[in-house]
């Protein structure tokens, strides 16, 4: 059974691997932050050929990554295919009465590209650490505790819901049931939905009472030391050199 894991590759050893969790969340932040407004589309063709360098540094595997990258591309791509005709301009192409445009095309590519360097650079930065150390990382970093824990939990609960729905799916093909594009098929759908949430719930419930009961205190406990060394620090000035010399030509273009 396959399970969405970010963080299947945590163990590979390679340099961003081993850089510091906190020191990786920041610089990864900046990067996302700085090329997801970049307004040029040569600079943000420049920083995705960035962000794939640094997956390359990682060695994760790159069709674990595309696989991964394809949820979230596909939510943007409806943007490189409606901007192109609605998007007023110079046009490269019409047909009765239907164009399509230069600008139209330039700013739904633009987004599609800034889109994809955001999801590769964040799928990086989750991917090559343990997702407790991440967390761990997050408290250190005083992130609101509540925002931590609801993140925490919903990752771990999304296996739950995975094996929850598979189960009940395999027992209704065992009575027969196919789906189908009607209506019948979307009630059941709609049923199987509904009895997910009401056993989530009820899971919650014992899952709550049960760390209570073991002196949960909301607390993310690793036995990872956080210490930043010589490389730690090297890593970040690279990168935020890399954001300031990004930043410089976009501002010499316009």
């Amino acid at each position: 059974m396959k399970y969405p894991e970010i963080d299947k590759y945590a163990e590979i050893d390679s340099i961003i691997h081993r850089f510091d969790p906190r020191a990786k969340i920041i610089t990864f932040t900046l990067l996302i932050f700085s090329f997801v407004f970049v307004e040029d589309i040569r600079i943000a063709f420049a920083s995705l050929l960035f962000a794939f360098c640094i997956l390359l540094l990682s060695r994760i595997p790159l069709g674990f990554m595309f696989h991964r990258m394809k949820p979230g591309l596909f939510f943007v791509l409806p943007f490189l295919v409606v901007m192109p005709f609605t998007v007023a301009g110079d046009v490269m192409y019409s047909y009765h009465g239907i164009s399509m445009t230069y600008e139209g095309l330039y700013y739904g590519g633009l987004v599609f590209v800034r889109a994809a360097t955001s999801i590769m650079l964040a799928l990086t930065m989750l991917g090559t650490t343990k997702m407790d150390t991440t967390m761990k990382s997050l408290h250190s970093l005083k992130i609101p505790s509540h925002f931590v824990q609801t993140l925490m939990f919903s990752y771990r609960f999304i296996f739950v819901f995975i094996d929850e729905f598979r189960s009940m799916w395999t027992s209704m093909a065992a009575k027969g049931f196919k789906l189908k594009a009607n209506r019948h098929s979307l009630s059941i759908i709609g049923n199987i939905v509904g009895m997910i949430l009401v056993r989530s719930y009820e899971r919650a419930e014992r899952v709550y009472h049960s760390m209570s009961s073991k002196g949960y205190t909301g607390e993310s406990r690793t036995i990872v030391k956080f210490k930043m060394q010589t490389a730690d620090y090297g890593i970040v000035v690279v990168f935020v050199g890399i954001i300031i010399i990004f930043k410089l030509y976009g501002m010499s273009l316009s």
